[in-house]
């Protein structure tokens, strides 16, 4: 069988003669599979060049990326510092709050759990480094810092609740001095009185201030009795609630009624002389289910000079 052939005529556009040239097949698809090749061999250079450029603008652009990351990553660790400066002074105050509110203060154990405790923070790094341990630092940091919030917001509602619970409580105690000026006769058991001149017990505090001084109320409370009382004279009586009751003795005058509320530092009497009395003081008195117990346990007494 004749092998098959290409026969190609050429005719030149001036007088020179035709020219025929006769080509085999074979020939002819080696010429087109040399050809096709030099042309994947091009497309394949002109993507690797291509893909090496967008690889280059890719890697740049990375580069750019993780030094703006980074920027941002020490900004944030910057602000987690002053955050956890923050939270210390928080947790000092809460400390104070809690004495308030009757409260032990948290245990430095149970801080340091909810911190995280020591050791976390080096589980959670290892291995790493660069940019991904700044990473983990930092997630590390926060999440202590969350921990340590929510510690401390349990703590302050608890803190709240105390307070709020003892609020009334709060109120009701005599806590602060009924009016200013000098000690002159403290509780005892047992004392000579200064008239009688005989041994009686003292259940109260005598303070000694001008005619005409103000006399508070120690505690929010009710007016149980205003009115004179033999040997004690102008004499006003308040019960606080929760067994607590305190007695305003010698008043020169009462500024306040049977049944009435008085809230803490409010005037209820003036000091005066009334009843047995050396002159002008206030007999002052607290009593606690029923029995007297010292004033004086109850309040800081500013104004009042001991001798």
């Amino acid at each position: 069988m004749a092998k098959r052939r290409w026969t190609l005529v050429l005719v030149p556009h001036g007088s020179e003669p035709s020219r025929i040239v006769e080509v085999s097949y074979g020939v002819l698809r080696l010429a087109a599979l040399v050809v096709g090749g030099i042309v994947v061999l091009a497309l394949m250079a002109g993507y690797a060049t291509i893909s090496h450029t967008t690889d280059l603008s890719r890697a740049a652009r990375l580069q750019e990326e993780n030094a703006s990351l980074a920027r941002e990553i020490g900004d944030l660790h910057g602000r987690l510092v002053s955050l956890a400066d923050t939270l210390s002074t928080i947790s000092q105050r809460d400390a104070r709050i809690r004495v308030l509110a009757n409260l032990e203060p948290i245990d430095p154990q149970v801080q340091a759990a909810g911190i995280g405790g020591p050791g976390t923070s080096e589980l959670s790094l290892t291995g790493l480094t660069g940019l991904p341990r700044r990473t983990a630092e930092v997630r590390v940091d926060l999440s202590a810092l969350i921990r340590r919030a929510n510690l401390l917001a349990s703590s302050f509602k608890e803190a709240a609740d105390s307070l709020a619970l003892h609020s009334a409580r709060l109120a009701a105690t005599p806590s602060i001095m009924p009016t200013q000026g000098w000690l002159t006769s403290a509780f005892s058991s047992m004392r000579s009185h200064p008239i009688l001149h005989m041994a009686r017990p003292h259940e109260g505090i005598d303070v000694t201030a001008p005619m005409g001084s103000p006399i508070e109320a120690p505690a929010a409370g009710v007016v149980s009795d205003a009115g004179w009382e033999n040997g004690y004279g102008n004499t006003i009586t308040i019960n606080h609630g929760f067994g607590i009751v305190t007695k305003f003795a010698h008043a020169s005058k009462l500024l306040v009624k049977t049944g009435q509320r008085v809230s803490r530092g409010q005037k209820i009497a003036l000091v005066g002389n009334s009843g047995l009395a050396t002159g002008p003081h206030l007999h002052y008195e607290v009593h606690v289910n029923g029995r007297p117990v010292n004033p004086l346990k109850y309040v800081l007494p500013e104004g009042v000079v001991t001798d």
